[in-house]
């Protein structure tokens, strides 16, 4: 039995987890669809969740809750700018988790969480560095 158990470890040590779910929701928010494992997936739904619905009611305070739990100035405007606006008439359920197979190298569970209601134009966004023809001569 597993009573009590508040969240999956994901084997990795408290400050690991903190820094994995603030990088994955920040990716969560930038792209608004990402592929990660399915216990991830699974533990970071109620993580961004709770960001949304503070973004939601908006104020000084819970912005500066959402930016300890977030670190990340650019997603935090996107957040309560973009997102609490699309979803201001909704009482939850904001994210999904779609199984997408095993993984090849580990047969690792693999799952898509994105928001519903997205916005599809962002995915793939200022992933990283991009080389245009002119920098390639």
């Amino acid at each position: 039995m597993r009573h009590k158990y508040g969240q999956r470890k994901l084997n990795r040590t408290s400050q690991h987890r903190a820094a994995l779910l603030r990088n994955l929701s920040a990716s969560l928010i930038k792209h608004e669809q990402i592929i990660t494992t399915a216990p991830k997936a699974k533990e970071l739904r109620p993580y961004i969740e709770k960001l949304i619905t503070l973004a939601k009611h908006g104020g000084l305070s819970n912005r500066r809750l959402a930016h300890a739990r977030l670190q990340d100035d650019a997603q935090l405007v996107k957040l309560f700018d973009v997102l609490a606006a699309r979803y201001a008439d909704r009482s939850g359920g904001y994210t999904r988790i779609i199984k997408a197979g095993l993984r090849a190298s580990d047969a690792a569970p693999m799952a898509v969480i994105e928001l519903v209601d997205r916005d599809v134009a962002a995915k793939g966004q200022d992933s990283g560095p991009v080389v245009s023809a002119d920098d390639a001569e």
